[in-house]
């Protein structure tokens, strides 16, 4: 079962959270590419300007693959959830620094944050059928 029937209600969450990282991608690209250095954590060995351009390219991929590459929707799903996992230690470091950005400018704002995570986590899982294949018995 490598790519599983999902409804319809799955398949507008996977194309609006494909939606969500193109826009993403295109902050870290353009506008806001010094809100998403102030996440970069400092124990990184390459420029923070270069994570957020690298971060950038792999969440239009990843964007990209979910709203247009249905076919792939799982592969693109467990991707953008390892990703989310990969990309969660700027987090914590914005919240342990107290950097401001994105308007997160109280430790209280930065701490109710890290717990969104686990939710784009789940959502990447759930809306491109990935939580079913990775649940499955069959092997």
């Amino acid at each position: 079962m490598l790519n599983p029937k999902t409804s319809t209600v799955q398949t507008v969450f996977r194309i609006i959270l494909g939606a969500f990282m193109i826009w993403a991608a295109i902050g870290h690209l353009t506008l806001q590419r010094q809100e998403f250095q102030a996440q970069v954590p400092d124990w990184i060995p390459l420029g923070k300007d270069l994570v957020v351009i690298l971060s950038g390219i792999v969440e239009f991929v990843l964007g990209f693959g979910m709203v247009f590459l249905a076919r792939h929707k799982v592969k693109f799903g467990i991707a953008l959830a390892i990703f989310y996992v990969l990309i969660f230690p700027g987090n914590i470091a914005q919240y342990i620094n107290g950097t401001d950005a994105f308007g997160l400018d109280t430790d209280q704002k930065r701490l109710i944050r890290l717990f969104f995570q686990p939710v784009l986590i789940i959502w990447a899982l759930w809306s491109t059928g990935a939580l079913k294949v990775l649940f499955s018995k069959k092997g």
